[in-house]
């Protein structure tokens, strides 16, 4: 079994990959990337690195024995004139600025080639944690009606769309009406929005209406930037009046997934999986 290098950046999806890699008898390093990794992983072997300082993350990967990386959590798009990388991040940082300028996923498929380069294979947070994954059909005790179907599919549609256009990853239908699609901001900020419209184009407490969407990009690194969900995204639905969620089937990563069953199932909110399309 191959060590892994987990390169954490921010929120839950790092730490459910260490404890995974702790449980499984996994051997692993933790690089917390140094402002956006929660204190929850100073009880995981690891150090603290900065974003780029490639040299002392190959150095450190090599010297704890990891063959495999996966990068995982939240990292904000850096200001590139603000970082100060080592010799290694700066023979990098041209081709990143380039990369930048294409979207954020050609700067993370640049990444993804970076460390390939450098010998380490590219595992996805899904690979390394094989339930990770949306399943086909409702996941928990809710399911969509055929009313709501509708929206199911309309949203997932322009969730898609959003993705092909490399704007974001997700979108919000309610009777057919588009209330958000989602760019920088994330999910949750999103549906916050949402949470803020009137009353009368979305769903409320007792009556909820309308439907989130998660999508990839075509483009996308999926080893890297699969979308999520998680407790806090099944608490900002419910705020939101919404009914459900959906997702393709594999390519959603439900976080901390019986949590947040039992939260959806609570709250009355519906996740479905749908089998991505083939064309």
């Amino acid at each position: 079994m191959r060590k892994l290098g987990l390169i954490a950046g921010g929120g839950g999806l790092p730490v459910e990959i260490a404890d995974y890699c702790e449980k499984a008898g996994r051997p692993y390093y933790v690089l917390r990337l140094r402002g956006f990794a929660g204190d929850e992983l100073g009880d995981h072997p690891g150090e603290d690195v900065g974003l780029a300082e490639l040299g002392r993350c190959f150095s450190s990967l090599r010297r704890a024995g990891c063959q495999a990386i996966c990068l995982a959590g939240v990292v904000a798009r850096p200001d590139f004139a603000q970082l100060k990388p080592d010799m290694r991040g700066l023979l990098a940082l041209p081709g990143a600025i380039a990369a930048a300028r294409r979207g954020d996923d050609a700067l993370l498929r640049y990444m993804v080639g970076v460390f390939e380069k450098e010998g380490f294979a590219v595992e996805g947070a899904h690979e390394v944690m094989g339930d990770l994954t949306l399943p086909a059909g409702p996941l928990g005790a809710h399911s969509p009606t055929e009313g709501q179907m509708d929206d199911v599919q309309r949203a997932l549609r322009i969730a898609r769309e959003i993705g092909r256009l490399d704007i974001g990853q997700g979108a919000v239908v309610c009777d057919g009406l588009v209330l958000a699609v989602e760019a920088q901001e994330g999910t949750d900020a999103m549906l916050g929005r949402v949470a803020a419209l009137p009353a009368a184009i979305r769903g409320g407490p007792g009556a909820p209406r309308g439907v989130l969407a998660k999508a990839p990009k075509p483009i996308q690194e999926e080893r890297v930037d699969l979308p999520a969900i998680g407790l806090g995204t099944i608490h900002a639905a419910a705020r939101a009046g919404l009914a459900g969620i959906v997702g393709e089937t594999g390519r959603l990563l439900v976080l901390d997934r019986e949590a947040v069953i039992a939260l959806a199932d609570e709250l009355g909110v519906f996740i479905i999986g749908v089998e991505p399309r083939t064309t």
